[in-house]
Formats: C-alpha cells, sequence, structure tokens
C-alpha cells in the first residue's frame, strides 16, 4: 500500500499536464479536449497503480500519450479509410461508395439553400419524394414509387400500409436476419402484421400457400435471399406462380429485394441476382431494396410497385418518422440520373466497376502499387491472385478473382503490419492470409495506391519495438 500510495503521489495534477501541453506549442485545439486528453491519461496511469503490477512513473512517456491522444481525438471520428479487403459493399466500411459527380455536387447543393420541398414552377409547397419519383419509375418501369431511409423502414412500412392487422404468409426458409439482430419476423411483429409461416427451410411449395390463406390473410410476401444461399435438395415457388395465387385470392405480393439490382450483371458473367424491373415484370405489386448496396448509392429504402399501394404508404402518417433526409436524396437522385446511360453507368458508379473491372485491369493495378514500393532486403512483396467478394449482404457465394499485393516485413509480424496500417492518419484496411498482410486493389482506387505506398515507405524504414 505505500508503495502504491508513493506511486500516486507521483503523478501531476489535470491543470499542470494542461500547462504542460501549452507549453509543448500545442495551442490550436479546443482546450476540453486537452483536458479530456489528461484526465484519460492520468486515470490510466492511477488504474496501472492499484492493479498492483510493477510501475515506473515515466513523464515524459506520459506527455508523449497524451499528446497522441490529443491528436487522435481532434480529428472527425467518421473519415476516409483505404479499402484494401477486396469486399466492395464492406459493410463496416460504409457499403458503397459515391461517384465522384456525386460527390462534387453534393457540395454545392447540400453547402446551400435548395428547393427540398419547394416547387419552383408554382411557387408552392412541394414533396421532396417527387425529385426521384420519376426517375425511379422510369429506371424500374414501376408505377410509382416512395423513398425512406433504409430498407428495413421500407419493409415495415409497406406492411404497415397493406397489411396491418392482418396476416402476411412467407415461406419459413426466407425468415432472414438481416444483421444486427434485426430479423424479418421482428420487422413484420413491429408493423402490426401477424405472420404465418408456411413450407420449410429448405422447401415451400405452391399449395404451402394456398393452404393457408384466409379471411384474415392481408398479403403474401417473398424476401430474396440476398446474404445467404440455401444448395442441395430445396425448392420454393417463384414470382410468377405466387402471383397466381395472390390473384386468385385478391392479395397483393410484395418482394422484399434487398440488394436493388438495376443492371443485370449476369452480362457480365456474374451470378444470377435478379434486376429490380424483372421482379416486377414478374408481376410483384411492391418491390423494395437498398440505396447503399448493388444500386451503388447513398443507405435508403427504396419502394417501387403499384401506384395503388404506393399512394397509401404515401399518407401512412409513419412516413414522417421514416422520411429521407436532404443529403441522403441529393446522393440518391445524382446516383440514379447515372442510370440514364446505362453503357456509363458500369463506368461511373464506383460499386458497378470495381464488380465489373476485368481481371487484367486489377493485374495492372497490383503491378503499380508493387513498383511504387521501395525495395528493401528486409521487405517482401509479391503480386499475387486472390478472391474478393461483393459483400453487403449481397450475391452470396459469388467470388471475385482479383490481384493483391502480398507483403511481410522480416521486423514485424503480419499482425502487427494490419495494425499499424490501420492506425495510420487514413487507415488502410487490408487482410491477413497465411501470415501476410495483403491489399486486395479491387476496392482501392488509384488515389488509394499512391497513399499506401507512401505509408509503406515509411515503416520499411522503422525499426525497433513497433508496439
Amino acid at each position: 500500500m505505500t508503495d502504491k500510495n508513493s506511486s500516486m503521489r507521483q503523478l501531476p495534477k489535470v491543470d499542470e499536464m494542461i500547462r504542460c501541453i501549452a507549453s509543448e506549442g500545442i495551442t490550436n485545439v479546443p482546450a476540453v479536449l486537452v483536458k479530456l486528453a489528461c484526465q484519460k491519461e492520468i486515470e490510466l496511469e492511477r488504474q496501472k497503480i492499484l492493479s498492483g503490477s510493477p510501475y515506473q512513473y515515466s513523464r515524459e512517456d506520459l506527455i508523449r500519450r497524451i499528446k497522441a491522444e490529443i491528436e487522435k481525438q481532434n480529428q472527425p471520428h467518421l473519415r476516409k479509410v483505404i479499402n484494401g479487403t477486396g469486399v466492395v459493399l464492406h459493410t463496416n466500411l460504409g457499403r458503397a461508395r459515391l461517384s465522384q459527380m456525386v460527390s462534387e455536387n453534393m457540395k454545392e447543393i447540400c453547402g446551400s439553400y435548395s428547393n427540398l420541398e419547394y416547387d419552383l414552377e408554382t411557387g408552392e409547397r412541394g414533396t421532396r419524394y417527387e425529385h426521384v419519383e420519376q426517375l425511379l419509375t422510369f429506371l424500374t418501369g414501376s408505377e410509382a414509387a416512395l423513398v425512406v431511409n433504409n430498407n428495413a423502414a421500407a419493409v415495415y412500412l409497406v406492411l404497415n400500409s397493406v397489411a396491418s392487422g392482418k396476416e402476411v404468409i412467407v415461406s419459413r426458409g426466407e425468415l432472414v436476419e438481416i444483421g444486427g439482430a434485426f430479423r424479418v419476423p421482428e420487422i413484420m411483429t413491429a408493423s402490426g402484421c401477424r405472420l404465418v409461416e408456411v413450407g420449410t427451410t429448405n422447401k415451400t411449395h405452391e399449395s404451402d400457400y394456398e393452404e393457408n390463406i384466409n379471411e384474415n390473410t392481408g398479403a403474401l410476401l417473398k424476401v430474396h435471399t440476398s446474404n445467404y444461399k440455401i444448395i442441395g435438395f430445396t425448392d420454393e415457388v417463384s414470382l410468377e406462380r405466387m402471383k397466381e395465387v395472390g390473384k386468385k385470392h385478391g392479395l397483393p405480393l410484395i418482394y422484399d429485394l434487398g440488394s436493388g439490382l438495376l443492371v443485370d450483371l449476369k452480362a457480365y458473367g456474374i451470378g444470377d441476382e435478379p434486376t429490380v424491373r424483372s421482379c416486377l415484370e414478374q408481376s410483384a405489386d411492391i418491390v423494395c431494396f437498398s440505396g447503399d448496396k448493388l444500386l451503388g448509392g447513398p443507405q435508403a429504402g427504396i419502394i417501387v410497385g403499384k401506384a395503388e399501394y404506393i399512394n397509401r404508404m404515401k399518407k401512412n402518417h409513419l412516413l414522417r418518422a421514416l422520411r429521407i433526409d436532404k443529403l441522403t436524396l441529393t446522393a440518391l437522385e445524382l446516383t440514379l440520373r447515372q442510370y440514364l446511360t446505362p453503357e456509363t453507368a458500369v463506368v461511373q458508379i464506383p460499386t458497378l466497376k470495381m464488380i465489373t473491372e476485368p481481371l487484367e485491369n486489377l493485374k495492372k493495378k497490383a503491378e503499380l502499387l508493387h513498383g511504387l514500393l521501395v525495395k528493401r532486403p528486409e521487405a517482401h512483396y509479391e503480386v499475387t491472385e486472390t478472391t474478393g467478394q461483393i459483400g453487403g449482404g449481397s450475391m452470396p457465394g459469388v467470388n471475385l478473382s482479383s490481384y493483391a499485393v502480398s507483403i511481410t516485413m522480416e521486423h514485424l509480424s503480419a499482425d502487427m503490419l494490419e495494425r499499424m496500417l490501420r492506425n495510420n492518419s487514413v487507415p488502410i484496411i487490408s487482410r491477413i492470409c497465411k501470415n501476410k498482410v495483403l491489399l486486395d486493389v479491387r476496392t482501392m482506387s488509384e488515389e488509394d495506391l499512391f497513399e499506401a505506398a507512401e505509408f509503406l515507405n515509411k515503416i520499411i524504414n522503422l525499426k525497433g519495438d513497433m508496439e
């Protein structure tokens, strides 16, 4: 206890360290951040002492850690990262990247007042949804369209507007979890519907729907299993056959498509994902999907389909709680406009460009990154074939052949190197395979290649303890 008390007395007061930091020339940082950093690091010192482990106070080390904490706290918490994982729609990294055109135009619109809910022709109040409805109906072939803040909200609004207080029939094999422990059954219950499960996990037949329809049935729901795939002894009822069942009993068919593809990727030999237009052509009455998956736009829940149902949603008071904001709406409209020229959309929209990038182009990018790296005996770089994924709960089982640069350094373990890349001022997110750090160039822009190379070249000059 005496040793602990003695060590405690060595610790400086917070005010003392604040003055010390000021004397170091750090003056362009909000005072509250300096104070918080001092409090945090001094408290960490206290906890070390109280733990009873061997302790040696170092004022220089404390100052160094406080300065590092101040630098960390003085940066925006949400910031740019370089995605070297090869996962195009990486959920943890924000899913779809917006195109340069979208980003540049957002600055002008979002930094000023706008006609968000103002009709410039009449001078009267307008509606925010009109900015994208015509684009969506044209691109999907639907009668009407509506946009909310995400696809879970879209499903919630659809069910509440169309079948609240009634039963909704869905295949047991389509009761998906969409991430973060949010599940379709819970969303259905919250919307005021009563879930009726039919069929089994691997097989559902047309008769399963027929036998469970009664006077309390409000709709048929089909959920696209976009984040997993059941293979083997399986069977499901097609949209066309489900529509026949629904039509026979006067029930709407709702399709939760999820991924929201507007360009047919089968033309590029990639997967068998249905497009939104094809789902409507197969007679779905309502289709809802995400904006930040295969569409390549911002997070949004997009609803397209029959006007009679979407008009109900527009009158639903829940719409205000779920409505899309002006920043998202701007990004969505600009992204949708790029689809008006389909032949260039796959080049202009980063998500589509990365997914369809020819393998020979990826090899050239990997060779460019390899060529930018300083060659030293203790550093080993290699252009290597690898496999990436689309990610974001889209097209499970579809692997994307790619190229990466593998990196090993004699004075650093793979874990240490991965951590250093991740802790860069512009974090570089990589992956480890067979004790090598990989940077998959599919998800890296040319600018990213130069930034990554610059940081790696700095690392190779570091020696000693990297902790």
